[in-house]
């Protein structure tokens, strides 16, 4: 038999769920199965699996549903070993075990991430949103926590800190605790110039899935991985529903 997999070793990847982009949730995580060389526990943020200890309301800056949830990615993992954290929007293109590595080259950091200087070229962003502008921005779309060391990101914190608190690590004693990520590990379509050995692709103006953005800077990737996530989806569904509609004992009493 082969070596046992130790469930304290698989890592952890938390994606942001948001209800207008279901297509970009699943996209995503077959983009972490094509690419990731060992087993890995990947877990959505989905806002009504934490409404128990999440009270705030959602704000008018808020563009997506996950949007301060992410940041309670280290109590979801017991404040123990590391977890990474993306935004829906993205695709990997290499194995998320070597973001990982980077992140535990030094210990010392409570939360590793791509430090973008930038300001956003537009005003909008998918679905007409208000394109917010402020310091450190994007930084928080993919982290790789150290969760020992966040142990100020409580439930009870994450529900009334501010948004900037929250996106800018005030939580954090000082800047000096956030390590570094390669840029190609967030590579920012629209906003940067193209590069083509980005490890990690994020339509952060808006998925492809938008007829806004279906014309984009690796527009076509995220097509090919979104049609590889869904057909064996629907082809299930549709073996499911002929055999449903073959057999009444499996009708439930309904139409499909």
């Amino acid at each position: 038999m082969g070596q046992r997999i130790e469930r304290e070793t698989m890592l952890k990847i938390f994606i942001g769920y948001d209800s207008n982009e279901i297509v970009a949730y699943h996209t995503c995580v077959q983009s972490i199965i094509d690419h990731a060389v060992r087993p890995v526990s990947i877990i959505p943020i989905c806002k009504d699996h934490v409404k128990d200890i999440y009270t705030r309301d959602r704000g008018e800056t808020e563009s997506t549903e996950f949007s301060m949830t992410r940041f309670l990615v280290p109590y979801l993992s017991d404040y123990e070993g590391y977890s990474i954290f993306v935004d829906c929007d993205v695709i990997f293109r290499a194995d998320p075990h070597r973001l990982c590595v980077y992140a535990m080259i030094n210990e010392d950091y409570a939360v590793s991430v791509v430090k973008h200087h930038y300001t956003p070229k537009t005003e909008e962003k998918f679905l007409h949103q208000v394109q917010t502008k402020y310091e450190k921005k994007n930084w928080s779309s993919v982290m790789v926590f150290n969760n020992e060391k966040c142990k100020a990101l409580t439930p009870a914190y994450v529900s009334q800190a501010t948004g900037l608190e929250l996106h800018q690590f005030k939580w954090l004693d000082s800047d000096d605790d956030i390590g570094e990520l390669p840029i190609e590990w967030n590579h920012l379509v629209g906003e940067y110039a193209p590069n083509p050995n980005a490890k990690l692709v994020h339509f952060t103006l808006g998925t492809p899935c938008f007829s806004d953005w279906k014309d984009q800077e690796h527009s076509d990737e995220w097509f090919d991985v979104m049609r590889k996530a869904t057909s064996a989806t629907q082809a299930s569904f549709k073996t499911i529903r002929n055999e449903v509609r073959n057999d009444p004992a499996l009708s439930f009493g309904g139409e499909w």
